[in-house]
């Protein structure tokens, strides 16, 4: 296998050693402004983005470097950065330096981008504008800058509008300056970053707004690799972030409580481990799933009778749908009824744009939808050159 018989070069191995040691820095650590209001990256490496730009601040990853997931996009779409590589072996963040070698033996050859060398002077500038061909929220301006940063920090990125906010069709809402090359080279990589964060943004500000006075939250059905980038779009749109991952939140699901014996096993067993490894600080929350009456009654009766960690009680499938597209809350509102405000409660199934406001009105706590970010409707985003042109076809195509 290709993979396989690479990772006994020594070179390899010194890459995934210090790649180990990059991901031992939290993100938090990777994204420092330092005095003048610049993010400082992963290894004290200055990366030229402003604070203004990045007006709401992604959420913190023991393990997620943005600078590595953006090279990896450029590499693969431009084809000239083979000496980074990340391979997904058990995280993809593993840079590969020599990849480039590797290629090379394989015969692939490395040009970049071909039409761009053919047909633009190496030596011209331009100035290309973001454009929204729909209504919605945008989000990716922060890491838009951090792509063009990435190609040529001598590149000028201005914007009219920060992340969060609503643009409308046919909108100019940014521009960027500099060597024609470097900008159309990064310009898809920073788009598709954009299109994706704009349309998660743009279903969680609805989802938000409908879900009043219940706040909405996303889960864990994220684009392997950008999960991250996925719940940083939904805090842009006014969402709140569920777990990160699986190390950051003890959430007792089906599974663990059909293998534990039930629910009051379940719950026993981690507060026991909790306890032994006085894990209570590193662990934000614990939840555990019900799926019916019986099971809420049972964890109200051992919490009434155990000092426990349980704060938030997940009410699994208790929206049942109706044949006219409706759905009935009755079951859900009973179980907040019945939890009484002992602990936060969370809905989660048959959870849409047109059921959200009525779940938000059975008393619930959070909201949890992973359609957020499994079934993203990108927001249509361009970088044009002739903006005029670019307009004139966007009116007749009604996309403009």
């Amino acid at each position: 296998m290709f993979l396989s018989s690479s990772l006994s070069s020594p070179s390899l191995i010194n890459s995934q050693s210090a790649a180990r040691s990059r991901r031992r820095r939290t993100l938090a650590s990777s994204l420092k402004l330092n005095s003048s209001n610049r993010l400082v990256g992963m290894g004290g490496v200055e990366t030229r983005i402003s604070f203004e730009s990045m007006f709401i601040k992604p959420p913190s990853h023991p393990t997620y470097d943005l600078t590595a997931i953006i090279k990896l996009a450029l590499s693969e779409d431009v084809g000239d950065q083979g000496d980074v590589f990340m391979a997904i072996k058990y995280q993809w963040q593993i840079i590969y330096k020599d990849f480039q070698c590797i290629l090379s033996r394989k015969m692939v050859p490395i040009v970049g981008d071909v039409t761009c060398m053919a047909t633009i002077p190496d030596d011209m500038e331009v100035v290309a504008h973001f454009l929204a061909k729909e209504d919605g929220i945008i989000a990716g301006i922060a890491l838009a800058e951090m792509v063009f940063n990435e190609v040529d920090p001598s590149l000028k990125v201005e914007w009219s509008q920060k992340d969060g906010d609503y643009v409308h069709k046919g909108l100019k809402f940014g521009k960027v300056h500099g060597g024609a090359h470097n900008i159309v080279r990064a310009e898809r990589v920073a788009l598709n970053f954009m299109q994706r964060m704009s349309g998660i943004a743009t279903q969680t500000k609805a989802m938000a707004d409908a879900a009043r006075p219940a706040l909405i939250l996303e889960t864990r059905k994220t684009a392997p690799g950008l999960r991250l980038v996925d719940k940083w779009a939904v805090l842009i749109g006014g969402g709140r972030n569920h777990r990160m991952g699986l190390y950051d939140m003890v959430l007792i699901k089906d599974n663990h409580i059909s293998i534990a014996g039930g629910v009051t096993n379940a719950l026993k067993s981690v507060d026991s481990y909790l306890q032994k490894r006085n894990l209570q600080m590193e662990v934000e929350c614990l939840c555990i799933e019900t799926r019916t009456m019986e099971e809420i009654k049972d964890v109200l009766e051992y919490a009434s009778k155990t000092k426990t960690s349980l704060t938030r009680i997940m009410l699994d499938n208790m929206v049942i749908p109706l044949d006219n597209s409706d759905v009935d809350v009755s079951m859900l509102k009973e179980a907040v009824e019945l939890i009484n405000g002992k602990f936060e409660t969370e809905a989660s199934g048959n959870v849409t744009l047109e059921t959200v406001h009525k779940i938000g009105q059975s008393g619930v706590t959070y909201i949890s939808s992973g359609a957020l970010t499994h079934s993203v409707k990108v927001l249509d985003i361009s970088l044009k050159i002739d903006t005029e042109l670019a307009l004139e076809v966007g009116r007749r195509t009604k996309r403009a």
